[in-house]
Order: C-alpha cells, then structure tokens, then sequence
C-alpha cells in the first residue's frame, strides 16, 4: 500500500493462516489463565501463564517481526521467571530488557512531527514513572530498583506514544502495562484493590492486553514504512 510520506503505519489484517491461529492460542490461553491457575501444579501453571505472551512472540516470529518477536519473548521470559525463586528481581530484569528493546524499535519509527499533546503526554508519562514507586511504597523502603525498573516501563509507553505505529492499539496498550504494573507496586508496598484475588486478576488483565495491545500495533501494521514514496519492510 502507498500512502503519502511521514504517513503513520496502517494497520493491516494481512496476518498469515499460522499467526491468526498463533494470536488465537495467546488469546484463550491469556484469557483463562487466572481461571486456571493453581490446577494443574506448579510446572504447569508456569507453563499457563507463559505460554499466552510466547504464542505472541512465536506469531511475530512467523510474520518476520523480528523486533515484537523479541520483545514479546522478553515479557513471556519474565513471565516465567517471576515464579522462580528470587523471581521478582531476575523476572523484573527480563521486562526491564523487554522495554529497552521497545524504546529502541519505537524510537526509531518515531513521528516526525509530534502535536504538543504528544510530547505533554509523553513528558507526563515520564513524570510518572519517576514519582510512582516513591508515592506507592513504603517509607523508608528501598526503592532505587523499582524507580529505574518504572523509568524504563513509562519510557517504553511514552515512546510508543511517539511512534508512527496505530496509537489505538500500541499507545493504549503499553498504557494498559503502565496501570498493569503500577497496581503490581501497589501490593509490593502493601495495597490492594478489592482483595488479593481481585487485585491479582487485576494486574494479569491489565498486563496481557496490554501486551495484546502492544503485539497488534506493531506486528499488525502494514509492514511498510514509507520514505520518498516507497515502501520498506518493517523488521
């Protein structure tokens, strides 16, 4: 497809056979995980709550997406690891890995010509990822860690505010992992939204669409930057 220079991304639905059934498999198995949860021991729910966020990096993998293959595989990584013993620094290591990777492919296909309301929102976003861990933790807790981890996470949403990929679907979901994560710091210094339980599924549904959101932005775009009028593969 043709379209004039500077052009944003257009979405495409030129997924393949193999990525809709992959984006399918991610889709019920990230749905019902919180659902399943505990059933099947603690291999298998390892493997549950990966596998929604590697179908995604598999189905980038299939289309040629080289760099949301990477990324979702830095949040499917992470995913796992946070079960493991210490997993909440070596799986934070894993997402913090997965965000760099995004600003830098974001970054790259950044717009050329930002609104004010584009750089307000992404300024405020950063804003926020340095005043969130100090506001939800507690006093005297050592927050040095998850302020660089909140850094990179609103970095990697205010980038993606600033990218030529669709808004609606990559800006909202990185968004979506911005709240996804901020009510994870909020159990970490002790508060919770209507109970474990509910706070839990919380944070699951806000990460996996955020997520769904993120892969169908990038990995959904036409696979085309324009430059002088023509057409480039997007890795």
């Amino acid at each position: 497809m043709i379209v004039r220079k500077n052009a944003a991304f257009a979405p495409s639905s030129a997924f393949t056979a193999l990525q809709v059934a992959l984006i399918l498999a991610s889709l019920v198995t990230g749905l019902l995980y919180p659902l399943v949860e505990g059933r099947f021991g603690p291999v298998g729910d390892i493997v549950a709550k990966g596998s929604g966020v590697a179908a995604l990096a598999v189905a980038g993998l299939a289309g040629n997406q080289r760099w949301i293959a990477a990324i979702m595989a830095a949040g499917a990584a992470g995913d796992v690891l946070l079960e493991l013993p210490g997993g909440l620094v070596i799986g934070g290591g894993a997402f913090a890995i997965g965000h760099a990777i995004a600003i830098y492919h974001y970054t790259r296909h950044r717009r050329p010509a930002l609104s004010r309301a584009s750089r307000l929102g992404a300024a405020a976003l950063l804003g926020y990822g340095a005043a969130m861990p100090l506001l939800l933790m507690p006093a005297g807790a050592a927050v040095a860690q998850v302020t660089l981890y909140s850094l990179l996470l609103c970095g990697m949403a205010a980038a993606a505010l600033l990218s030529r990929f669709p808004r609606q679907w990559l800006a909202a979901g990185a968004l979506l992992f911005v709240i996804s994560d901020t009510l994870l710091i909020m159990r970490l210094g002790g508060h919770l939204v209507g109970g474990a339980g509910l706070h839990g599924a919380l944070v699951w549904y806000f990460y996996y669409l955020g997520q769904f959101g993120i892969f169908v932005g990038v990995a959904g775009a036409a696979g085309r930057r324009v430059v002088a009028g023509q057409a480039n593969n997007v890795p």
